[in-house]
């Protein structure tokens, strides 16, 4: 249990770094120009979807472990919910950067879907944050089955649309 716990804080250190870089590349930043809406600016679409990604899968895979140590009891719901409001801010940077980033035509697609995919984890944290609250409110033993059940379910149609939604972006990607 406790290297789970270590995977968790490790998992949490490396998205905190890598929203913390994300600060330095958000528009509107240093120096502010004459206009209020920047570009971010990327020269290999192809690349910063992959890192895109690549943090994606981290914040979902440390928010799956740290969801399941909460159910487990090995979490309190209060340290839960403040690791998946840090995983949802840096999910809304990844979704503002892909709103100014205005992408070619030929990626558009690939993007919009990639930003479809990132909303409906941000919905998946917000749905596992209601969980947490549940279980603040009333302990484990507090929520019904059928509430439990109901929210899990939530939680499985939303990650399985966030994945379904990446897959399609995944096929939209122009050709190499």
């Amino acid at each position: 249990m406790a290297s789970k716990r270590g995977i968790v804080i490790t998992a949490v250190i490396l998205a905190g770094i890598t929203g913390a870089s994300f600060l330095a590349w958000l528009p509107g930043g240093v120096g502010g120009g004459a206009s209020n809406q920047a570009t971010f600016v990327i020269s290999d679409h192809r690349e910063y979807l992959d890192s895109v990604r690549n943090i994606h899968e981290v914040l979902a895979e440390s928010t799956a472990i740290e969801f399941e140590m909460l159910l487990d009891g090995e979490i309190t719901a209060a340290e839960y919910t403040r690791s998946s409001e840090t995983t949802s801010t840096q999910t809304a940077m990844q979704i503002s950067e892909f709103i100014t980033s205005k992408p070619p035509e030929a990626w558009q697609e690939s993007y919009i879907l990639y930003g479809e995919a990132l909303r409906s984890f941000n919905t998946y944290v917000a749905e596992t944050q209601a969980v947490a609250s549940l279980i603040e409110e009333g302990g484990l033993d507090g929520i019904s089955d059928a509430q439990l059940r109901e929210s899990l379910q939530r939680t499985e149609s939303l990650i399985s649309e966030s994945d379904e939604y990446a897959k399609r972006s995944d096929a939209a990607r122009p050709p190499a």
